[in-house]
């Protein structure tokens, strides 16, 4: 029986669009055991699946203590893991697959770089471009094993696998009508688009269909998600009682929704996962390309602000490029509510036709 690790270390978003590594080395080795490593807060995205035997969480400050780090990789050494899947590719991930005695470590490197140490046995380049209707952060994980073992029929399909029990819990019992997710805050400040705009986003919605509006943030985000809701028109139309704090239970309240609208995160990953609609509107130095997983302007819709005025960005010097994610809330202020709307109404009109005011 084969003893295979994935290693994947950062947001839930990754993480989420990792899980297809499992679900396509599962089809090369049936009976191996396939262990999946995360930060504690991200594994909700993992569990009940089947394709995954164990979740190793860790937490997210203690790994980068070397110590600790040095500790983790010296048990992981001590499994004798077959192969290693390190989507990550970053100095955490990278340690554990040299200190480990794995048979199989596979891994990303950029195609201009060559590896100071022989972290993977296995080196696999990062795509360029997006050759597939998944996005190039999918087809680049699942091209990990296609590179490496026979995979007749690729999977590059994310999925939340929701219990029995998780799908009988109703948990909009004493809502009436649509209900459409706000996903008010980017998971990081850079993600999130100014508070008014947003705001802006939801008055037209409100005032315009009848539904009930969800909001969703990071707990400790819930101050900033206030000042939002208390900007807004319609509050009546705006449900602040329902809320999830743990991303499982996320999952199950968006898989009750009708739609999402949000700040790419991963809230958007997860509502496709659960096959929702969602509308994502991406912030300035986010790559769409290695993002925009299943993007067909009908169920999946978004807008990125360099389609919108791509001579802004061909303006820019290689150093301004590179300042964007450092700071782009000026640049997010060129993405106006008005250019927004101009794809969100049609996309609405679609998708809410029955309940417009």
């Amino acid at each position: 029986m084969k003893k295979i690790l994935i290693i994947q270390n950062k947001r839930i978003g990754d993480v989420l669009l990792s899980s297809v590594i499992a679900n396509n080395i599962k089809k090369v080795f049936p009976n191996s055991e396939v262990s999946f490593f995360a930060y504690d807060y991200t594994i909700g995205v993992l569990e009940n699946n089947p394709n995954i035997d164990r979740i190793i969480s860790i937490n997210q400050k203690e790994l980068k203590r070397l110590p600790k780090l040095f500790e983790t990789a010296l048990k992981i050494r001590e499994q004798n893991y077959d192969i290693i899947f390190d989507p990550y590719a970053k100095f955490q991930s990278r340690i554990i697959c040299l200190t480990s005695k794995a048979q199989y470590r596979v891994g990303f490197k950029k195609a201009h770089k060559k590896l100071k140490l022989p972290f993977y046995t296995h080196p696999i380049n990062f795509k360029k471009k997006a050759t597939l209707p998944c996005g190039r952060g999918i087809e680049d994980r699942v091209n990990l094993v296609y590179q490496v073992f026979p995979l007749a029929e690729p999977d590059y399909v994310p999925k939340i696998y929701l219990s029995e029990i998780e799908k009988s819990e109703n948990k909009l019992q004493n809502i009436s009508g649509r209900v459409i997710m706000f996903g008010v805050l980017g998971s990081t400040p850079n993600k999130s688009m100014p508070y008014e705009y947003i705001v802006e986003l939801i008055d037209f919605v409100t005032k315009n269909y009848k539904a009930t509006i969800l909001f969703n943030y990071a707990p400790h985000q819930k101050e900033e998600a206030l000042k939002i809701y208390n900007a807004c028109a319609h509050k009546e139309k705006i449900n602040m009682e329902i809320y999830e704090y743990s991303i499982r239970g996320f999952a199950v309240l968006m898989s009750q929704c009708d739609m999402l609208i949000s700040n790419e995160g991963g809230s958007v990953h997860i509502a496709k996962a659960v096959n929702k609609p969602t509308f994502t509107i991406y912030s300035p130095y986010i790559d769409k390309d290695a993002w925009n997983s299943f993007e067909d302007e009908v169920f999946h819709q978004s807008i990125h602000l360099l389609e919108e005025v791509p001579d802004l960005f061909k303006s820019f010097t290689p150093e301004e490029r590179r300042s964007i994610e450092k700071n782009p809330q000026e640049l997010y202020k060129e993405l106006k509510p008005e250019m927004i709307l101009k794809k969100l109404k049609p996309y609405l009109a679609h998708h809410l036709s029955d309940v417009k005011v």
